[in-house]
């Protein structure tokens, strides 16, 4: 790996420079320890590439004003202090890191024309990524569970969500993926990478990070497979069954107006979480190209993190009235 020059006797080490890359690497043994990545991005299309940094750059602002505004309206009003909003509140946060472990180096790409990346870069990237998308698919799970125990529990609900449960479980959830994420990344630390130091990629990401490796990741795979079990089918099944049961207590309603009314509290939700699972098990369940891993990846890493906020503010009165008395305070504030 690139930390291991300082620790080779110089017997071993013969420097030189790549005559394809151009980068310094450190020759060991007839293989070359990699110091620096190439992501080779989305375009090598000078002209796409400017129109993709303007529509990137305007979507990285969108996504990182809209959550900060549902969030600062969520610590706001004291009407949206329940346990629905407290999750919201969290997958905004979320949302805000995701976007921001893959865009700005995007954008630095597009604008500069740059693909290298340090390797412990490429691992910092990895590790956060890996952490705020393992976080968000549990959120997500916790969702639809309070969402199930708003609709067919709803007498029991301020027991079953109570304040300290719910501090609970966000816990749980950030700690768990940050222990899960750590795994994975001291594994990768163990690895050699030697030849080739291209990705296929716009971000680092463990799959193609482990098609250059040249020791063993048998360990990794495994790994990589169990965590990819836990959060992606075990989270999926949990928030499925729990939409099962909802969906089995709407249909029992009687009146068309309370199921509508019962409906339209999980609706937002069941569309956020068709969307983002249906793309996270597809690139990392399904076995596909790269070339549409690339174009999938930009939906719940560029795209999710606009569409969240914008689900849960405009189509939820509440959000949207407290949205109305947020801006109608900022407009009576005094003019300097």
């Amino acid at each position: 790996m690139g930390s291991g020059e300082a620790h080779i006797p110089e017997t071993h080490l013969q420097q030189g420079e790549n005559p394809v890359t151009g980068f310094r690497v450190v020759e060991i043994k007839n293989h070359s320890a990699i110091t620096e990545f190439i992501l080779l991005g989305l375009t090598d299309s000078p002209g796409l590439q400017a129109l993709l940094f303007w529509v990137f750059a305007f979507i990285y602002a969108a996504a990182i004003a809209a959550n900060f505004l549902l969030m600062l309206t969520i610590y706001t009003f004291k009407k949206l202090h329940t346990p629905m909003y407290f999750l919201i509140f969290n997958l905004s946060v979320v949302n805000i890191l995701s976007i921001s472990v893959t865009t700005p180096r995007l954008l630095k790409s597009l604008l500069t024309h740059t693909k290298t990346v340090l390797f412990y870069g490429c691992i910092a990237q990895v590790y956060f990524f890996i952490w705020t998308l393992g976080t968000e698919l549990l959120l997500l799970s916790c969702m639809a569970f309070d969402r199930y125990a708003a609709i067919c529990h709803p007498l029991h609900y301020t027991v079953i969500m109570r304040k300290e449960v719910c501090v609970g479980i966000v816990t749980f959830v950030w700690i768990t993926e940050m222990l899960n994420t750590s795994v994975q990344v001291i594994l990768m630390l163990q690895l050699s990478f030697c030849d080739s130091s291209v990705i296929n990629h716009f971000f680092c990401d463990i799959p193609p990070i482990l098609d250059l490796a040249c020791s063993d990741t048998s360990i990794i795979h495994i790994s990589a497979i169990i965590s990819d079990v836990f959060f992606g089918i075990v989270t999926c099944g949990l928030t499925l069954t729990s939409y099962f049961f909802i969906l089995r207590t709407i249909f029992r309603i009687r009146s068309t107006e309370g199921k509508k009314k019962a409906f339209s509290t999980c609706s937002s939700h069941l569309f956020v979480v068709s969307f983002y699972f249906s793309s996270v098990i597809y690139t990392y369940i399904i076995f596909s190209s790269v070339e549409k891993d690339k174009f999938i990846a930009l939906l719940y890493t560029v795209v999710t993190p606009v569409i969240n906020p914008l689900i849960y503010s405009l189509r939820n009165k509440e959000v949207k009235e407290a949205l109305k008395m947020l801006t109608g305070n900022f407009k009576l504030l005094p003019r300097p």
